[in-house]
C-alpha cells in the first residue's frame, strides 16, 4: 500500500479521502486555494500544499501545480475526488509520466468516455441498450434539424465532451432547436473547450438510475448494486437513495437484471479498472444507457452504508495494485439509506447563496451521518461549487430512513447563508416521495414551495 497520498480536491470528499487513507495508514497531503486555507480538509491532512489564487483554473485545475505538488511532497498517488480533474486523462498521464499513481481508471479508459457520442457507439456495439439519438457529433443546425426529425422531437442537445448538465438542452421544435443548438455549442466550448453536440430522445419524465462499477487491473469486475438520482433540479442531483424504489420487494427484477449486466457490459466495453458509475435511464419499462462516470460519485456513501464495501479503499488497493477479492453474490443490500445535498442557495431559485456560517448545527443520532466541507464560523465562497454538505440517513427499510431524515432535516440548524433544507422538508414530506413514485420532474410537481 502507498505510504503517502496527495489529495487533489477539497470540501468534504476531500476529507472523506483523507479519513480512509490515513485510517489505512497512510499520511495525507491536501492542497488549497487561497480562497479554502482555513477549511477543515487543510487542516486534518498531515501536510499541505497552497495551489494559487481562488479561481479553480488557478488552483484544483491547475495541472502543473498539482503533478508539483505531488513530487514535492513525494506523494506516491493521488487520488482525484469528482469534478475538477478527476476524469482528466491528460492529468493522470501527467501523473504517470511524473512517476506517481493516480488512484482511478486507465488514461485509455477515461479518454474513451470522454467523448459521450463516441462512448454510446462503443456501448451499443458490446449489446447496452441506448438512448435512440443521432450517431454522431452534429456539424451545424441543418444537420442537427435532419437529425432531430428522424428522432422524432422532443430532443435533448447534449455536450460531447462534458456532463453535469452542462451544455444540455430541450427542443420540441426545428425553430427551438436551431436556438439550442447555438447555445448548448457555446457553452460547451466554454465548459470543455470543444463545441460538439449531439441528439438524443427526450424522455419527458424517466427516472435516473445507476449502477456502481468495481474493477481490478486482472479483469475482475462486478456491480455493487444500484442508486437512484431521480430527483435533480436543472440536470443536477439533489436526493438520491438506495436501493431504487422502483425494484423494493422484489420488484421488477427482470428490469433490475438487465440494469446490472447492461452495466457490467459497459464497464468492460471501457476497459474499465477502479471504482466508477454507469448511469441509465428508465422510462416505459425499460432501461436505457446515457453515460459512464470515471470516477466516485458525489452519492457513494449511500451504497456503502447499505452494503458495507468501503469503495475509497477499494479505490486505493486497486490502484496500489492488489486483486479484488470481492465476490458478486456476497454484495447485498442490507436496510436502506438516503442522501440529501445541502446547498448554500436559495430554496426556491436556486440561485446561490455565498457567505459566513454563522450557525452551523448538524443533526446527530441513529443512522445519521455528516459529510460536510465546512464548519461553523467558515465562509462559504461564489468561487465552487455551492454544496456544503451530505446529510447521510439510513434505516431498516425505506420507510424508517424518510422518518430519520424528517427528524434529521427538521433538526440542522444553519443561519448566515440561505440553504435549500426547506426544499428537502417538501421532498420529504410528499406523499408522492413516501410511494416512492419519483422522475426527473419530481420538484416542478411535488415540491413546490
Amino acid at each position: 500500500m502507498f505510504k503517502k497520498i496527495l489529495i487533489a480536491n477539497r470540501g468534504e470528499i476531500a476529507r472523506r479521502i483523507n479519513t480512509v487513507a490515513q485510517g489505512m495508514g497512510m499520511q495525507t497531503v491536501a492542497v488549497y486555494s487561497d480562497a479554502d486555507a482555513e477549511l477543515p480538509f487543510v487542516k486534518e491532512a498531515n501536510e499541505a500544499v497552497r495551489l494559487g489564487p481562488a479561481a479553480a483554473k488557478d488552483s484544483y485545475l491547475n495541472i502543473p501545480a498539482l503533478v508539483a505538488a505531488a513530487k514535492s511532497t513525494g506523494a506516491q498517488a493521488v487520488h482525484p475526488g469528482y469534478g475538477f480533474v478527476s476524469e482528466s486523462a491528460e492529468f493522470a498521464q501527467a501523473l504517470a509520466a511524473a512517476g506517481v499513481v493516480f488512484v482511478g481508471p486507465p488514461p485509455e479508459a477515461m479518454a474513451r468516455m470522454k467523448d459521450k457520442s463516441e462512448a454510446r457507439k462503443l456501448v451499443a456495439a458490446a449489446g447496452v441498450p441506448i438512448v435512440p439519438g443521432s450517431k454522431d457529433v452534429l456539424p451545424d443546425v441543418a444537420t442537427a434539424q435532419a437529425e432531430a426529425e428522424r428522432i422524432g422531437y422532443p430532443v435533448l442537445c447534449k455536450a460531447a465532451g462534458g456532463g453535469g448538465g452542462i451544455g444540455m438542452a430541450v427542443a420540441n421544435s426545428a425553430a427551438e432547436l436551431e436556438k439550442v443548438f447555438r447555445a448548448c455549442t457555446d457553452r460547451a466550448k466554454a465548459a470543455f473547450g470543444r463545441d460538439g453536440v449531439y441528439l438524443e430522445r427526450y424522455f419527458p419524465a424517466p427516472r435516473h438510475l445507476e449502477v456502481q462499477i468495481l474493477g481490478d487491473t486482472f479483469g475482475h469486475t462486478l456491480h455493487v448494486l444500484e442508486r437512484e438520482c431521480s430527483i435533480q433540479r436543472r440536470h443536477q442531483k439533489v436526493t438520491e437513495e438506495a436501493g431504487s424504489p422502483l425494484f423494493l420487494d422484489g420488484k421488477n427484477p427482470a428490469v433490475r437484471q438487465k440494469l446490472f449486466d447492461s452495466a457490467l457490459k459497459a464497464a468492460k466495453a471501457f476497459g474499465y479498472a477502479n471504482a466508477g458509475t454507469v448511469e441509465f435511464l428508465y422510462s416505459d419499462g425499460d432501461v436505457y444507457f446515457i453515460e459512464m462516470n470515471a470516477r466516485l460519485q458525489v452519492e457513494h456513501p449511500v451504497t456503502e452504508v447499505t452494503t458495507g464495501v468501503d469503495l475509497i479503499g477499494w479505490q486505493f488497493r486497486i490502484a496500489a495494485g492488489e486483486r479484488l477479492t470481492l465476490e458478486q453474490g456476497g454484495i447485498v443490500r442490507t436496510g436502506h439509506a438516503l442522501e440529501l445535498r445541502i446547498y448554500a442557495e436559495d430554496p426556491v431559485k436556486f440561485f446561490p447563496s455565498p457567505g459566513p456560517l454563522k450557525v452551523f448545527r448538524p443533526p446527530s443520532g441513529e443512522g445519521v451521518r455528516l459529510d460536510a466541507g465546512y464548519a461553523e464560523g467558515h465562509t462559504v465562497t461564489p468561487f465552487y461549487d455551492p454544496m456544503i454538505a451530505k446529510l447521510i440517513v439510513s434505516g431498516a427499510d425505506r420507510a424508517q430512513a424518510i422518518s430519520r431524515a424528517v427528524d434529521a432535516v427538521a433538526a440542522f440548524t444553519i443561519e448566515g447563508i440561505k440553504s435549500n433544507l426547506p426544499l428537502h422538508q417538501r421532498i420529504l414530506g410528499s406523499q408522492a416521495f413516501k410511494d416512492g413514485a419519483i422522475d426527473t420532474k419530481f420538484l416542478e410537481h411535488h415540491a413546490k414551495p
